[in-house]
């Protein structure tokens, strides 16, 4: 296989050459062997989302130009667009898993009973007074009230308005979504509905679905996205600019390298408190090790990474999930700790070939033939923490004894920690700059690149990367998040010196305030923090709508359902959003034809298709420009 067809980054591909060397299973031969990297064999019902298998009856394929239907009588358009509010379902429910999960963390923080504390009291009352919660009292108070508070908004019927989209959305984007029916209730209540109304011979109406699919997306973003991230800035800190390092060269065979991965730093962030102990340390060194260190994967590791400071014990991160089974074939993993999300079901077959332990930490988290697991608890997790360097002490020696580890892999430095708060801050506690290089054209427009990693179309990254330096190249300055913001971290672009790939003006804006043209902002949890980010922009531009300020959606690599509901939102928030692969809709002309057609009357969102990096970024810059031609800059 090309290079190219495994990943953007060479650490990955020498890794997936020694695993082809030890005869295991892995992703890229997996893809192969299904076919898919060949379009003529793939299922045309399948890939156009037109097959369904819900009922006894089936499974039944449907054809939009033949009038062909389910048994039911579903149309193609509407099994196509019950399919995807399927997906988004499974989206929302993963995001409000683990909101829910912080917020009973902050409790239990604001009770005494977990190590962590409340970092960011000021960020706690400001969020609370937004959201109307009383802020009188100690931070403790507050914090349980503030939990309490999202605790009942997420149980409200979806007859009822959520107090929190009310309090935290743009007042143009409520009126539209007032005027559609698609303002929402509690997110408890509009995942039940979405998922009863997918039950066969309920609701087969394509238009109805893609509502509802908006209407749930719109109550994932405030009540779950900004809900999580705002909570975990007030426990763990406000992300802030600093230099990481990424790839895998940062694992080094030597020291017990303990691995938390997935989506919640809880687990996370009390591995490396616990880890920063001395008596640890000395604990790892009488085993044989030089230390232990913490290394930071996927989602979790973001969530890290954006939040802490690198040290000699929190010392690097890898990269995003398509590079699981590169990261463990490295030979240098003594435990890989599996949160809620992203942790693969092959991974038990590279514990035995790589000498590592497999533990789930999370509820939701299961593998065929692992039995020891130790979740979450926020009471406990200093204990559990130890018990996890336990481990990693105890399984080191045996791994050091037993592989060979894979040695002289890259390590590169990326700038990671933007938010909100960090931006204002780098210009200096104003937005102003930002707008005034927008105003000038120096930054033609901005690019929220939300995005996974797929094999589908190219090798892992390739896409994203291709995207990446074409928006750059056209002085569009991108938010980063997500899996698409680890591959642009391990790719370089993330350094300042990569201001040097960007267009004049945006390489201009980049050089004077010593920042990268791609601003690491984060996970896909993020996306809710970048809506909040581009409602204070909208606000600042004297309240401009939504759909008509110079900001794009990318989305290069999309993967899973957690994007898809994403994608929805930013259509639902009114933003042009650019999608590939091409999603499974392609059935169901009606359905295309409300996506990429009419929308734009409906919420201003648009959505793009394109495989084409070049033709894909002139696209985005063609509807900047349009934008601020109605804006007059």
């Amino acid at each position: 296989m090309e290079d190219d067809r495994i990943s953007y980054h060479s650490s990955v591909q020498t890794a997936y050459r020694r695993i082809r060397e030890d005869g295991l299973t892995n992703i890229w031969d997996r893809f192969e062997a299904q076919g898919l990297g060949d379009p003529d064999k793939r299922c045309a019902f399948c890939m156009g989302g037109v097959r369904c298998d819900f009922c006894s009856n089936g499974p039944c394929r449907a054809d939009a130009a033949k009038d062909k239907r389910g048994v039911c009588g579903i149309t193609a358009d509407g099994m196509a667009m019950r399919m995807m509010l399927l997906r988004n379902v499974m989206g929302a429910s993963t995001y409000q898993y683990h909101a829910a999960a912080t917020t009973r963390t902050l409790r239990k923080t604001a009770e005494g009973k977990t190590p962590y504390s409340i970092k960011e009291p000021e960020k706690l009352r400001g969020f609370a007074t937004r959201l109307g919660v009383d802020i009188t009292g100690t931070d403790a108070d507050i914090a349980i009230r503030l939990c309490d508070f999202l605790e009942k908004e997420w149980h409200i019927p979806g007859y009822e308005e959520s107090a929190i989209v009310r309090a935290l959305a743009p007042e143009e984007r409520q009126k539209i979504w007032k005027n559609l029916d698609i303002f929402p209730g509690g997110i408890y209540s509009e995942m039940m509905m979405a998922t009863s109304s997918s039950l066969t011979n309920v609701d087969g109406y394509y238009v109805s679905l893609a509502k509802k699919a908006m209407r749930m997306s719109v109550a994932m973003a405030y009540q779950t996205q900004i809900v999580l991230e705002y909570l975990q800035d007030v426990i763990f800190g406000i992300p802030t600019p600093h230099v990481f390092r990424t790839d895998l060269g940062v694992l080094d065979p030597d020291y017990v390298n303990i691995l938390p991965n997935g989506h919640e730093p809880f687990m996370g962030f009390a591995l490396v408190e616990c880890a920063r102990s001395p008596e640890w340390q000395e604990k790892a060194r009488k085993a044989g090790a030089k230390g232990i260190r913490i290394i930071a994967n996927i989602e979790t590791g973001q969530e890290m990474i954006q939040r802490w400071e690198m040290d000699d014990v929190f010392y690097g991160y890898t990269g995003n999930w398509i590079m699981q089974e590169a990261v463990l074939a490295t030979g240098t993993v003594d435990v890989f700790v599996a949160d809620m999300n992203c942790s693969m079901p092959v991974d038990p077959i590279y514990a035995q070939k790589y000498q590592f332990r497999l533990l789930p930490v999370s509820d939701l988290v299961a593998f065929e033939g692992i039995d020891e697991r130790l979740n979450y608890n926020p009471e406990d997790v200093k204990n559990q923490a130890e018990k996890i360097l336990e481990i990693g002490i105890e399984n080191f020696p045996k791994r050091k004894a037993q592989v060979r580890p894979l040695t002289g892999l890259p390590v590169q430095e990326a700038v990671v920690g933007f938010s909100p708060e960090s931006i204002l801050q780098a210009m200096g506690g104003t937005l102003d700059p930002l707008l005034n290089a927008i105003k000038d054209g120096s930054i033609k427009g901005i690019a929220g690149l939300v995005s996974c990693t797929s094999l589908r179309d190219s090798g892992q990254d390739v896409h994203s990367v291709a995207i990446a330096k074409e928006l750059i190249k056209r002085d569009i300055l991108i938010l980063a998040m997500g899996c698409g913001s680890a591959a642009l971290e391990v790719a370089g672009l993330c350094d300042p010196k990569a201001a040097e790939l960007a267009g004049p003006g945006l390489k201009s804006v980049c050089q004077a305030l010593k920042v990268p043209p791609v601003l690491a902002f984060g996970t896909c949890t993020d996306t809710g923090r970048c809506a909040d980010l581009v409602a204070a922009v909208s606000s600042a531009l004297g309240d401009v709508p939504i759909p008509d300020l110079p900001v794009v959606v990318a989305a290069p690599e999309y993967m899973e359902q957690k994007a898809t509901i994403d994608a929805v939102f930013a259509l639902a928030f009114g933003l042009y959003t650019y999608v590939n692969p091409v999603p499974f809709v392609t059935g169901a002309p009606s359905l295309v034809q409300l996506l990429t057609k009419d929308l734009p009357g409906i919420t201003g969102g648009v959505l793009h298709l394109e495989r084409d990096a070049v033709e894909a970024a002139d696209a985005m810059l063609a509807h900047i420009m349009i934008n601020r031609k109605k804006l007059k800059i």
